[in-house]
């Protein structure tokens, strides 16, 4: 079995191509700067089933050459990780101190990314016999869940993600190619709060759900536990 995973030099993404490489998993680790991705290398050189491919989810021309790479090889799983939260690093924006580049920056990354990969390997997903195209996003996406301000950019992008990736699961079903829209939780990582889940908690159950999943619940929106969340 076959999976790429995008986003994958640190947190969940790292935790994911652990996990699967430990399964046996053939997987195509993805990342902007593998030469500084000192965890990863560690993985690849340890777990002969892990290669490493510089992709920018933001580029047209990693685009073409991660196509190139992986031309002919079947990809059961497309794991889309990549993401931002850019209003990490300062106070979170409000009316008069929204920065728009940033909001920008965001959306390339966290909603137009994981199309772009999407699109990219396409061919590859439709080598697969039973292919599927994982999505992590956030509760923070959920229209319905907002009761505080702040966050604009990173809920607005997750927020279009999954809009995109229901139509996506539309347009993909007839081909056999599903789409499941994951909540890892509460996980401590870089981008997540101080207390909560550990990455290897989630990723197994993230990975559960995964292994569960039936074209006929194709753009599903679950929680690492299965629980279905609000749009």
């Amino acid at each position: 079995m076959n999976v790429l995973v995008t986003g994958s030099n640190r947190g969940l993404g790292l935790e994911l191509v652990k996990q699967y490489a430990e399964d046996g998993w053939q997987v195509f680790a993805t990342c902007r700067h593998p030469a500084e991705a000192g965890r990863l290398r560690e993985l690849a050189d340890t777990h002969g089933s892990v290669s490493i491919h510089r992709l920018d989810v933001t580029s047209t021309e990693d685009m073409r050459n991660i196509a190139w790479e992986l031309a002919g090889a079947p990809l059961d799983l497309l794991f889309n990780n990549a993401g931002i939260y850019l209003e990490q690093h300062y106070a979170l924006p409000q009316l008069g101190t929204i920065r728009y580049d940033d909001w920008l920056r965001t959306f390339a990354v966290n909603t137009q990314g994981a199309v772009r990969v999407t699109e990219a390997l396409l061919e590859n997903l439709r080598a697969a016999a039973q292919p599927l195209v994982a999505v992590m996003t956030s509760h923070m996406g959920s229209i319905g869940d907002i009761d505080m301000p702040g966050s604009l950019y990173y809920r607005s992008s997750k927020a279009a993600l999954n809009a995109t990736m229901q139509g996506l699961a539309a347009e993909l079903e007839p081909a056999g190619i599903g789409v499941l829209l994951l909540h890892p939780g509460g996980v401590t990582t870089r981008m997540g709060p101080r207390e909560g889940l550990t990455p290897v908690d989630s990723v197994r159950g993230l990975r559960q759900q995964v292994a569960a999943f039936d074209l006929a619940h194709t753009g599903r929106f679950v929680r690492f536990d299965g629980t279905e969340m609000p749009w």
